[in-house]
């Protein structure tokens, strides 16, 4: 019965995923080269979950997000995140109004379907709770009122890796907030000539309109029916506690470099972006490769080092790599 039932799920997956071919042809037109970020930008608003870009500056990492936006029929908003935002400029505030003699609300520019969050890690901790409201609650409270936040809801920020003057470190719960933390590399050399070639003829192509927001909230429905085999999810834990508990599997050399490991949100993290790569790659059902595939965009993160790492020039990504190798794949 299971197998018949896979096989109608297989099909109906690559019928409703027909428009993932099409969103990512449109926004190759804009980002040259990127593919592994239209990639993740596509997991992250598939899943439901917030993206974190960190990069050197000119990659496009703005460019890809604006791109995102306006691939899909969206309200955007850009918060620049500067040393003196407040959290009023972010969520709104109540203004008295003298004709009514009552305080009004105005909304601020959080409320939309996608955010960049530009240079987050530029504001100070209070901004940054509220926005960790409106992320994990999708809902922003003014003065005693709390509104519900538009679906589909998407923070998309960014940050600078090697600038580390006037900037404040992104609280660990907010971090934890995050689905992905996308790693934005150089472009290849071919890919660099066609950017100079288009910055050079000034003609810059752009990306069409194609889905609407009910698509992706009915695209994310199909996502969540993608099948997940309890192998696979016994997987995915043992991914999870060999970064809690590296001893119980054959890497006791990892205890000293581990200052805490990923959280259950790592768990369910995995799960969903999991299932929206094989949503992707057009499949209706979770292969343990998927898991590899997405692993270190959703753990690097979410693994504290310790001093001792540090002064190993141990980094996450050493850690992530040493559990895929240990843990046994289904």
């Amino acid at each position: 019965m299971e197998t018949v039932n896979i096989k109608e799920l297989n099909e109906r997956i690559q019928r409703e995923s027909a428009f993932v071919d099409i969103m990512t042809i449109e926004m190759s037109k804009v980002i040259v080269g990127q593919k592994p970020l239209i990639e993740n930008l596509l997991i992250g608003l598939l899943a439901n979950g917030h993206i974190l870009l960190e990069g050197v500056p000119g990659l496009a990492k703005t460019l890809a997000i604006k791109t995102l936006a306006s691939v899909v029929d969206a309200k955007f908003s850009r918060i620049q995140f500067t040393p003196d935002l407040l959290p009023a400029d972010l969520i709104g505030t109540l203004i008295y109004s003298p004709r009514t003699e009552e305080f009004q609300v105005k909304k601020g520019p959080v409320f939309a379907n996608f955010i960049l969050a530009d240079e987050i890690n530029r504001s100070p901790a209070k901004v940054q709770s509220a926005l960790l409201e409106a992320m994990q609650e999708r809902q922003v409270t003014i003065g005693d009122k709390t509104f519900p936040l538009p679906e589909p809801f998407l923070v998309l920020a960014t940050q600078n890796p090697i600038e580390q003057e006037g900037t404040y470190p992104l609280p660990e719960a907010q971090v934890d907030r995050f689905m992905l933390k996308v790693v934005v590399s150089y472009p290849g050399k071919e890919d660099e000539k066609r950017i100079i070639r288009m910055n050079n003829s000034g003609e810059f192509p752009t990306a069409a309109q194609v889905l609407k927001p009910e698509d992706i909230k009915k695209a994310r429905e199909v996502v969540r029916e993608v099948y997940m085999d309890e192998k696979i999810e016994r997987y995915i834990v043992d991914l999870v506690v060999a970064t809690r508990k590296p001893e119980e599997y054959k890497l006791a050399n990892l205890q000293s470099l581990i200052a805490y490991g990923a959280s259950p949100r790592a768990s369910i993290s995995l799960a969903m972006a999991a299932k929206a790569y094989a949503f992707i790659k057009r499949r209706g059902y979770v292969i343990p490769e998927d898991i590899r595939a997405v692993a270190y965009e959703v753990l690097r993160h979410r693994i504290g080092l310790t001093y001792e790492a540090e002064a190993e020039n141990v980094v996450p990504e050493n850690i992530i790599t040493s559990v895929i190798n240990a843990v046994e794949v289904p």
